[in-house]
């Protein structure tokens, strides 16, 4: 059994593919636009103007696994309720890989000490994800 999430963005998702790309490393594995669905969508379920947007995409970070596409369902999106931890191996990465994420984004806790990790802080990203970003314990 694996646990893999799954964000759903607001028409953004290829955009944030591209910015984890650079702050990461991600290698995304599989994506697949509305328009090169095997099978038509139901009439109405996907607005025009998501032809070229993202039906669904998988994404490496390190082992893990994560998934995400672009939601065409109406009302407000958000992730809310849970954070992406990022276990790094020293200090120096725990930093550029904050730095990249907070870029445009909004820190909710700096990199400090904690009695956990030797440097762990918390942000939210220019997408609205929440992320811990901290070094391994033991390192």
């Amino acid at each position: 059994m694996q646990l893999q999430p799954y964000l759903f963005f607001n028409g953004n998702c290829e955009d944030a593919l591209t910015f984890y790309r650079k702050a990461l490393g991600v290698e995304v594995s599989m994506m697949m636009r509305y328009k090169d669905s095997p099978e038509p969508m139901p009439p109405g379920m996907v607005p025009p103007h998501y032809d070229d947007k993202i039906l669904h995409a998988s994404f490496h970070v390190g082992a893990s696994t994560v998934m995400a596409s672009d939601s065409p369902c109406p009302g407000p999106h958000g992730f809310q309720g849970f954070s992406l931890s990022v276990a790094v191996p020293d200090e120096a990465e725990a930093e550029r890989v904050f730095a990249a994420l907070g870029d445009a984004g909004q820190v909710t806790m700096p990199l400090s000490k904690t009695f956990w990790s030797p440097h762990y802080g918390m942000l939210i990203d220019r997408y609205g994800v929440s992320w811990m970003v901290g070094v391994e314990p033991g390192a």
